[in-house]
């Protein structure tokens, strides 16, 4: 039987950036692979590369060498216009920081992109989603009257109501406090779950990493560590990398 091919594939993947002082190496020959539905904790110091890898993966960056495969899409050669409609289609992205228009209710927040990306039942699927995190009562609430774990919600209900194939977290409890942090996680892992997308997390937090599959450890822009959690795997307990599984 023919093994099913990843939805993320990185291949020899390096990121370089000009600086005043001359041209920063940001990554560093990057290989993996991630599974349809495998949750991914992506952890290391400040400066690791952790964030500019989740950019590569996104196509909010291009790789300087090397291939990016999403969803079945190559990365390379592909124009803005291509990613950013595969972007609004195929990939929710949960941001530390809320990015809502704050002249817009939740409700709209969450429709407007849809109305963008062309999708005919917009509003009835914004509301869906925010019932979906728990906000049915705050639909029409501006951000500024809405708290931060709940401004959370409606930027996670924006970023599902697309119905991603990928859900990407980047420190998406960064703002908030530790309670309702966990809770937010406790939702992103549950709704990921139920609609079995891929998750991958970008955090400084090894516990909530270790919630996830696998945990990739980056540090100086290299790969360090790549290694799947404690788990049965044809009913024995298995600790080799998903990625050597693959």
């Amino acid at each position: 039987m023919a093994m099913p091919k990843p939805i993320i594939e990185l291949k020899d993947v390096s990121l370089t950036l000009s600086s005043g002082a001359g041209p920063v190496n940001i990554l560093k020959k990057i290989n993996f692979a991630i599974e349809d539905g495998e949750t991914v904790g992506i952890v290391g110091p400040s400066g690791s590369g952790k964030s500019s890898l989740m950019s590569l993966m996104t196509g909010l960056e291009q790789s300087t060498t090397g291939s990016v495969i999403v969803d079945g899409l190559p990365f390379e050669g592909a124009d803005e216009d291509t990613l950013a409609r595969h972007r609004l289609s195929r990939v929710g992205i949960v941001m530390q920081a809320f990015h809502l228009i704050p002249t817009m209710t939740a409700l709209e927040n969450v429709a407007v992109p849809l109305e963008l990306a062309k999708v005919n039942d917009a509003f009835d699927r914004a509301s869906r989603e925010l019932e979906a995190v728990g906000l049915a009562h705050r639909m029409d609430h501006y951000p500024a009257q809405l708290s931060g774990g709940e401004q959370q919600r409606v930027a996670l209900a924006r970023a599902l109501a697309p119905e991603p194939a990928i859900l990407f977290g980047d420190e998406p409890t960064g703002n908030l406090d530790g309670k309702t942090g966990r809770a937010i996680i406790d939702l992103i892992f549950n709704l990921s779950k139920s609609r079995r997308s891929t998750l991958i997390l970008v955090t400084h937090d090894p516990a909530l990493a270790d919630q996830c599959d696998r945990v990739i450890s980056m540090a100086d822009g290299n790969i360090v560590d790549d290694t799947g959690n404690t788990r049965s795997v044809d009913g024995k307990t298995d600790m080799m990398p998903k990625a050597a599984r693959s």
